[in-house]
């Protein structure tokens, strides 16, 4: 038991980074370095909700992997935020933005 506490302390929390990211229908998909393909609804940040669908496609992966930026709407989102959960707005259903 010793041992393993011992190396558990020792061990360094890991977070996945990006290694692709691309748009569909103004949905962002992340490849992450463990596997995961993470999407997640541009509208959930004010930036990116104003956005064309052109603009939304000129994302760039950055800081190695642990940041998106979309140059053109000066817009930076970090990889590790948006696969704990952390936008800047609630998620709308979209009966709602469609009715």
């Amino acid at each position: 038991m010793e041992e393993t506490t011992m190396k558990l302390k020792h061990e360094k929390h890991f977070e996945p980074s990006a290694i692709n990211v691309w748009t569909e229908k103004r949905i962002i998909y992340i490849e992450l370095t463990d596997g995961r393909i993470f999407g997640f609804p541009a509208d959930r940040f004010k930036i990116l909700r104003n956005a064309n669908e052109e603009q939304l496609k000129k994302v760039q992966i950055r800081l190695d992997g642990y940041a998106l930026r979309w140059e053109e709407l000066d817009e930076d989102i970090t990889v590790p935020g948006v696969v704990e959960g952390r936008f800047e707005l609630p998620l709308v259903s979209r009966e709602l933005v469609y009715a």
